[in-house]
C-alpha cells in the first residue's frame, strides 16, 4: 500500500457532505427505544429530579406522550409500571387490572402501530424491592419463576407485543416461552435482558421506579461487572431457552460486552443506555462543562458501533430530533 504523501486519509475528512458519504455507522431514529414509567392517577406529569426531561405518566398522559413519540418515528417504549400498592410477592405485577396491564391496553387503543415492550420483572411491586420471591433472606430463583410467567403472560394478553424480563433469574426465559406457548401465544417475542450486571449506573432509574431493595443488593443475581465470559454464557442460556433477542445493560461502560456478543451471536442485539448515563450527560450540560447534543450523539453512535441494532434510551426524543433538523 502506498504511504504518505500520496495516502492521504483527510481527504475524506475535509467537508461535512464527504464525512457523511463514506461514514461507517449510522444513528437511525429506527434504531431507538424510549423508556417510560407510569404511576397511578390522572393528569400527571411529574419530573424526575435526577433525570432531566424525564417524567413519570398517568395512564393518560401517558398515551399522549407515545403519541408524540410515534409522531417523531420512534418505532417503540419500553413502560415500567409503578403499581398503587406493593407486597411481599409482587402481585401488582401479575394482577390483570395492574398499573402496567391497563396502561398497555390504553397506549394499543390509542397508538396501534406503536411496539409496547414490557418490563417483566418484580422489583417496582414487592415491597421489599427485589426482583423475586424471598426465602430466608434471599431470593428464591424457581419460586419466583412461575411470578414472572405469569406476569408476561398477563402482559401479553393486554396487549403488549414483545417481554422483556430485567429480574436475572435463571431459567425465566424457558418458563416465559412456556406459558406463552400453552397459551397460544406462540409468536410474542422475547427480549430478554441476557448480560444485566450489577451497577452503580442504576440510581437514577430506582429513584424513577420507586425499586430500591430494602435491604442487601442484587449482586447475588444480577451480574459482576469485572466479568465477559460468564456474559457470553447468559446469553447462549437464555437463546437456548427460546430469547429472540437479547441485551446488554448498561451500554455504555460495557462496549467491549456489546462487542463480543455481536460477535459471537446472531440475533438481534439490544444495549439499555440506562439512567445513570442518561444523567451524567445532562448534569454535565447543564453546567455547560460539555455539548450535550453532541456527546449523546457520540455516546449512542459509540453503543451501535459496538454492535447494538436497538439502542434503549432516554435520549431517544431528542435524538429523533435532532435527526429530523440535521436531515
Amino acid at each position: 500500500m502506498s504511504e504518505f504523501p500520496i495516502q492521504r486519509l483527510r481527504r475524506l475528512r475535509r467537508t461535512e457532505v464527504l464525512r457523511h458519504l463514506v461514514r461507517e455507522t449510522r444513528l437511525s431514529v429506527s434504531d431507538l427505544v424510549y423508556p417510560l414509567f407510569v404511576v397511578p392517577g390522572r393528569r400527571i406529569k411529574e419530573e424526575i429530579s435526577s433525570m432531566p426531561g424525564q417524567f413519570r405518566f398517568s395512564i393518560d398522559t401517558l398515551v399522549k406522550e407515545c403519541e408524540e413519540v410515534a409522531r417523531l418515528g420512534i418505532p417503540g417504549v419500553l413502560l415500567f409500571g409503578i403499581p398503587e400498592a406493593k407486597d411481599e410477592v409482587g402481585s401488582g405485577a401479575y394482577a390483570r387490572n395492574g398499573i402496567t396491564q391497563r396502561a398497555v391496553r390504553a397506549v394499543k387503543k390509542s397508538v396501534p402501530d406503536l411496539l409496547v415492550i414490557t418490563d417483566v420483572c418484580l422489583c417496582e411491586y414487592t415491597s421489599h424491592g427485589h426482583c423475586g420471591v424471598i426465602v430466608n433472606g434471599e431470593v428464591d430463583n424457581d419460586k419466583t419463576l412461575d411470578l414472572l410467567a405469569k406476569t408476561a403472560l398477563s402482559h401479553v394478553q393486554a396487549g403488549a407485543d414483545i417481554v422483556a424480563p430485567s429480574d436475572m433469574m435463571d431459567g425465566r426465559v424457558a418458563a416465559i416461552r412456556d406459558i406463552l406457548d400453552e397459551g397460544g401465544l406462540s409468536n410474542i417475542p422475547i427480549m430478554a435482558y441476557s448480560a444485566k450486571y450489577a451497577s452503580a449506573f442504576y440510581g437514577p432509574f430506582r429513584e424513577a421506579a420507586e425499586s430500591t431493595p430494602q435491604f442487601g443488593d442484587r449482586q447475588g443475581y444480577q451480574m459482576d461487572p469485572p466479568n465477559i465470559r460468564e456474559a457470553l454464557r447468559e446469553v447462549e442460556q437464555d437463546v437456548l431457552e427460546g430469547a429472540d433477542m437479547v441485551m446488554v445493560k448498561p451500554a455504555l461502560p460495557y462496549l467491549d460486552v456489546i462487542a463480543r456478543v455481536r460477535a459471537t451471536f446472531d440475533l438481534p442485539l439490544a444495549a439499555y443506555n440506562v439512567s445513570g448515563e442518561y444523567a451524567m450527560v445532562k448534569a454535565a450540560a447543564r453546567n455547560g462543562w460539555l455539548d450535550g447534543e453532541r456527546v449523546t450523539m457520540e455516546v449512542l453512535t459509540a453503543i451501535k458501533r459496538a454492535g447494538a441494532d436497538i439502542i434503549i434510551t432516554y435520549h431517544a426524543k431528542e435524538v429523533a430530533e435532532f435527526i429530523r433538523s440535521a436531515g
